[in-house]
């Protein structure tokens, strides 16, 4: 009973830590890009930015916070499942954390965004139009940034999965959703390096949906009921 109980505050601990992560995760990936980001007009986009800096310096925080909680949970996570098979967990915590400094690294793409938002004098050389340009080119850098690091927010979820299906203590559903997800990041990562125009064909939507299913499921089963004593 001790020993289900300390699982379970650990369960709640990640869950708190997950659901951190699914927040700020979507508004600064979803929320604030709908916004304020127009893909065919840099004029627009720059307007956009620069009529509501705040959402977009908003944008930029909640992806920090995100990042810097994303070092933690897994770690968390490995406390809890560690005891079904250690190799795994140790994958898990490994792949997750690896994403976090490409994530940081691509954050310098956004900084420089706001610095040419904000024009300082030392771009008064630059016209107007330039700047537009310049705004919506970097933008496309951080997409490409957090294609990179998708790689490793698909890589990690396959351990975790595994782990989450071999517990006995949380819900194998949730462990197939994840694992599902791993390949749909992949095959997501793949199709936009290989075909031209893959955003447009509106299958990453679906190829993501196991994974949005899985981790937000296991995220509120973390925190709202923890795990449920083996029989």
């Amino acid at each position: 009973m001790i020993q289900n109980y300390s699982k379970n505050k650990t369960a709640r601990i990640a869950g708190f830590l997950y659901l951190i992560v699914v927040l700020t995760g979507m508004f600064s990936l979803l929320f604030v890009p709908s916004k304020l980001i127009d893909d065919k007009s840099a004029a627009a986009t720059f307007h956009n930015i620069a009529s509501s800096e705040w959402l977009f310096r908003l944008g930029i925080f909640t992806s920090l916070l995100c990042y810097i909680t994303f070092v933690f949970l897994p770690v968390v996570l490995y406390k809890l499942l560690q005891s079904v098979n250690e190799n795994y967990a140790r994958l898990m915590v490994l792949l997750a954390v690896v994403s976090v400094p490409v994530s940081f690294l691509n954050m310098q793409n956004q900084f420089t965004v706001l610095s040419l938002v904000n024009t300082p004098a030392y771009l008064s050389g630059f016209s107007p139009e330039q700047l537009e340009a310049q705004v919506l080119f970097y933008l496309d850098q951080y997409s490409s940034g957090l294609l990179l690091a998708s790689v490793f927010w698909g890589l990690w979820l396959f351990p975790f999965g595994y782990l989450v299906y071999k517990s006995g203590f949380l819900p194998k559903v949730f462990g197939i959703l994840l694992m599902l997800g791993c390949m749909g990041y992949l095959i997501d990562f793949a199709g936009n390096i290989l075909i031209e125009n893959y955003s447009a064909l509106g299958i990453s939507s679906f190829i993501s949906l196991p994974s949005a299913l899985g981790e937000i499921g296991i995220c509120l089963w973390l925190l709202i009921i923890g795990v449920k004593e083996k029989s």
